[in-house]
């Protein structure tokens, strides 16, 4: 019985999915997998026998990847599965920031015992005009699952869309609409845009990607989007900005002790995720790379490791390797193998930076001798035995 310890509240939707021989169980010690949302993970205990965490979500900056990576422990993350309830509340962002409707409906609700409040409201609504969306231009930062769907949707809205991002897939590169204009730099967008939305992960290289020099390459009265994460926004640089009109509205999901006193800016509390079919989704996709890994030893959309599919297991046994990318690796494995007497039916190698993974189907029983062996040559991580 393989246990799955939930650290946040998991959609029901995702551990109905979770087959006979995977248990729910709220302790971590001893569990074979984990389920997260938003749980801290740094400062935890991580047990010698957990083999994979799945984060209900795209961001995994609360879980300790480079610890997990050492323990050969797989981290799986749903990237695309909140896509469309982002997508939504940036469009909710784009409208809010464009027309006063925050500031009109707090007047409303400030002279609701005023019994002459219609003939008010015709007096005061001058104050909370704004202007349209349509015909304006949008940049977008990043054409991942959320960029892409931003991208398309503003465009038929009536905007016109440059989108930048010098490592878009395949996939989402023919999901993009044509009428958008893919441009090569950060510094078009920057340049040309009257809104600007940022969607790409925050790491070293985008860290205070919206920054003093980037904002003053910008158009006067530019409106700034972030529902990414809150360090890809420089605080101070907005701070400034902000103050000086050169950004009209800063919209951001991610408010903390400073960002939530910046003047003309609308703070959204980290709403991007959070609808009922959002978590549905991400809970059910966490769910299904957590039993794939653990019954097949199929990785897909980890953060730490190489995808490696190699379907069902079909054959008399198949042996998982999580170990170092160095050289003569593959050659040690075979030879193990080759000593036990075992036939090799079929071999995947994926590699990631200083990770690798392996998967070897054999026509033979998988044996606690061949994993001893394969668990003593320097470099490898982890061994199973998936059958």
């Amino acid at each position: 019985m393989y246990k799955v310890a939930t650290l946040n509240n998991i959609s029901k939707k995702g551990t109905d999915r979770l087959p006979s021989g995977f248990e729910i169980t709220s302790e971590l010690p001893g569990a074979d997998a984990v389920l997260v949302r938003s749980a801290k993970m740094h400062d935890l205990d991580l047990p010698e026998s957990l083999l994979t965490i799945a984060r209900a979500g795209a961001g995994v900056n609360n879980i300790p990847i480079d610890k997990c990576s050492e323990k050969g422990i797989v981290v799986f993350n749903t990237p695309g599965a909140n896509a469309n309830a982002v997508k939504e509340l940036v469009l909710a962002g784009l409208l809010l920031s464009s027309r006063d409707i925050i500031g009109g409906v707090n007047y409303v609700q400030s002279d609701k015992e005023n019994p002459d409040i219609a003939k008010a409201i015709e007096k005061e609504k001058k104050n909370f005009a704004g202007c349209e969306i349509a015909g304006k231009t949008l940049g977008v930062i990043g054409l991942g699952a959320i960029g892409v769907k931003v991208a398309n949707a503003a465009s038929k809205l009536g905007m016109k869309v440059l989108g930048c991002d010098p490592y878009i897939s395949v996939k989402n590169a023919w999901e993009l609409s044509r009428d958008v204009v893919p441009v090569k730099t950060n510094d078009e967008i920057f340049e040309n845009c009257d809104y600007i939305t940022v969607h790409v992960p925050l790491m070293d290289a985008t860290k205070g990607l919206i920054g003093k020099d980037a904002i003053a390459k910008m158009k006067d009265g530019v409106v700034i989007l972030n529902f990414a994460r809150g360090g890809l926004v420089d605080t101070e640089a907005i701070k400034e900005a902000l103050a000086s009109g050169k950004v009209k509205k800063y919209v951001c999901d991610f408010p903390d002790a400073e960002s939530v006193k910046l003047p003309n800016s609308i703070m959204i509390p980290h709403l991007g995720a959070s609808t009922e079919e959002a978590e549905d989704n991400c809970a059910e996709m966490a769910v299904d790379e957590i039993v794939d890994y653990i019954e097949n030893g199929n990785i897909r959309n980890s953060v730490n490791f190489p995808a490696c599919d190699a379907g069902p297991v079909r054959s008399e046994g198949r042996i998982a390797i999580l170990h170092k990318n160095i050289p003569n690796m593959i050659t040690q494995f075979t030879a193990v193998l080759s000593e036990s007497g075992v036939n090799i039916d079929s071999m995947l190698n994926k590699s990631r930076g200083d990770l690798a993974y392996s998967l070897f189907d054999i026509e033979a029983k998988s044996t606690e001798g061949m994993k001893d062996k394969l668990s003593k040559i320097s470099g490898v991580l982890k061994v199973r035995i998936i059958k």
